[in-house]
């Protein structure tokens, strides 16, 4: 899928580079389709790391899509250039007129706080309530899984003993559901938390399915019956370096952090991690654009008041 970005985004560069199908926007005003346009709530503190992850797997498939990027206006950034922010990223207020095909809720290193606790919580709940029906599907991410499942469903999270932090197998639970369409009978995934959410309490909601689950990582996709809620505890966006450079900052800041599970090399962090998780995040990502994206959103949703909700 083409992605529609601006042309001097830092993304664009990258990716190109990684033979990924990216369209600028002058190209893009040529074609005459209806293209998909999704939304990245972007709340994870390195932005422009996490907007190339997320780029990279969005455009892994044959459709045109619209990319806009979304802050917390309640909530300063300090790890992204400010210029950065003003030159490609809007505020709520700046969209909550539009309706958009999709959007993805990131992750955010806040999971130690209650969800009240956290500064931008207000805002990031009015997001939630207006994707109802401004979103057609929403796809959450690690503490935005969580934050979504607490918001949407009354789940809470729980405190782990210690971080979860590795690169975890999984199973898939309903082989035969549409977003795991392809995927083996194992399949691996990054997690790096310090919270859960349990199998129990997903069990009490009817309206929720549980997709896949892990004997050591837990539950890790969830969805609603209409896949309009999409919910992955895990970080299937990651890079091949991510998890070593979290490790390596954690030690720098004198944290007692164990070495990630399952992914360097006889646990040496002095080598290169071989990533074993790729394929089935493309994968994931792709179905849940193509059957819970493009193919169940109306024509005229954006434009069509009447088709939301």
């Amino acid at each position: 899928m083409p992605i529609k970005i601006p042309d001097n985004l830092p993304a664009t560069r990258i990716l190109e580079s990684e033979n990924v199908f990216v369209m600028t926007e002058h190209r893009a005003i040529h074609q005459d389709i209806r293209p998909l346009r999704i939304i990245i709530v972007n709340l994870m503190p390195t932005k422009i790391e996490t907007e190339t992850q997320l780029l990279r797997l969005l455009g892994n498939s044959p459709l045109q899509v619209d990319i806009d990027l979304m802050q917390m206006a309640t909530h300063v950034s300090k790890n992204t250039p400010h210029e950065h922010l003003l030159e490609f990223y809007q505020t709520f207020d700046q969209v909550r007129h539009l309706k958009y095909d999709g959007m993805i809720i990131t992750g955010a290193p806040v999971e130690t706080l209650s969800f009240e606790e956290v500064d931008y919580w207000p805002e990031l709940c009015e997001v939630m309530t207006w994707s109802r029906t401004n979103i057609y599907s929403t796809l959450h991410i690690c503490w935005g899984a969580q934050a979504g499942l607490y918001y949407h469903y009354g789940i809470p999270k729980y405190n782990l003993d210690k971080k979860l932090f590795g690169v975890f197998a999984h199973k898939p639970l309903d082989p035969t559901h549409p977003l795991l369409r392809g995927f083996d009978e194992i399949f691996y995934m990054p997690h790096s938390r310090y919270t859960e959410i349990r199998q129990e309490d997903i069990d009490k909601i009817a309206e929720l399915h549980t997709l896949a689950k892990s004997d050591e990582a837990g539950t890790v996709i969830i969805a609603s019956k209409d896949a309009r809620q999409v919910f992955v505890t895990g970080h299937c966006e990651y890079d091949r370096m991510t998890l070593a450079n979290e490790y390596k900052r954690d030690i720098g800041r004198g944290i007692n952090q164990s070495l990630p599970k399952n992914y360097f090399p006889d646990d040496n962090p002095d080598t290169v991690p071989p990533m074993v998780w790729r394929g089935h995040a493309n994968l994931l990502v792709s179905n849940w654009l193509n059957y819970f994206v493009y193919q169940q959103t109306p024509y005229d949703f954006i434009d069509n008041p009447e088709n939301a909700g």
